[in-house]
């Protein structure tokens, strides 16, 4: 397990302020809509594809970048490196899962957020459905972590 590192007191601060601003470039940018998600799921809108590459053009760009310059994060000291993680079928199933109910509802999590703040309120239906499905994964998999516990001598 990696030591923790001490948070700088900005740290919370900025990460609301860089929510607010990702909040507001999905709306400006009306991917807080569903329909225009749903127009772009059904091939009839393809500019969130446009969204898309930008912001992945932008976020290589920092990741290349940033280790040219720091080694440690500057706000929490952490070393930076790549988490690698295994591709099992807790991976594929939870990804189905957040596909369906992202084509259903025509929004991802993060959007449903902005798209409150853009008047849509009917999308709180969604956003409860987000927590039970969280709830019901985080009961499952601790169940499920309990019963693969090893026994031991107190047992």
């Amino acid at each position: 397990m990696a030591p923790e590192h001490e948070q700088h007191p900005l740290f919370l601060p900025l990460v609301f302020v860089g929510g607010l601003i990702f909040g507001f470039g999905l709306g400006f940018s009306h991917m807080a809509q569903p329909e225009v998600v749903l127009n772009f799921l059904q091939f009839e809108d393809l500019g969130l594809l446009f969204v898309m590459f930008g912001a992945a053009v932008v976020t290589g760009i920092t990741f290349f970048g940033i280790k040219q310059f720091r080694r440690e994060a500057p706000l929490t000291g952490a070393v930076y490196g790549r988490r690698l993680k295994t591709l099992d079928k807790n991976v594929v199933i939870g990804g189905g899962i957040f596909g369906v109910g992202w084509g259903l509802s025509g929004i991802c999590p993060g959007a449903a957020y902005a798209s409150l703040g853009v008047g849509n309120v009917v999308i709180l239906y969604g956003i409860a459905g987000m927590f039970v499905g969280a709830y019901i994964q985080g009961y499952w998999r601790s169940t499920r972590a309990e019963g693969d516990a090893p026994a031991t001598a107190a047992d």
